[in-house]
């Protein structure tokens, strides 16, 4: 009977240890996955908010390309703007695109055309 619960035990450790190592296997494959890059995020520029605790609902938008230049700017009042949301986001990038289409065609940083407030609104 002893045997019995020996061989038991020692079954029951080897089973253990395969678990294991397969559960090792698993983790190394699935984190090697490179990591992907939100829907939001442009190839083609950035943009910065700035705001005030002390003064809500009035944000000063700036839109940049790749090269750090200055595309457009928009002063946003009136409009609480939640930056954390994917839809503001996604906004957002809409206007980077359409700021640096403007740009490519004149050159120029444009202020307040009010593309922030349309499309947030």
């Amino acid at each position: 009977m002893k045997k019995y619960f020996k061989i038991l035990a020692v079954l029951a450790l080897m089973m253990m240890g395969q678990a294991k190592a397969f559960a090792q296997d698993e983790e190394t494959t699935s984190s090697t996955a490179a990591p992907t890059t939100p829907r939001w995020v442009s190839e083609k520029g950035y943009w910065i908010i700035e705001s005030n605790i002390h003064v809500p609902k009035q944000y000063t938008v700036r839109f940049y390309n790749n090269d750090q230049v200055m595309i457009y700017k928009e002063e946003v009042k009136g409009v609480a703007l939640k930056v954390e949301r994917r839809k503001v986001k996604m906004h957002l990038k809409r206007v980077l695109e359409t700021a640096l289409i403007a740009w490519n065609k004149q050159q120029q940083a444009k202020e307040n055309e009010g593309w922030v407030a349309n499309a947030i609104r």
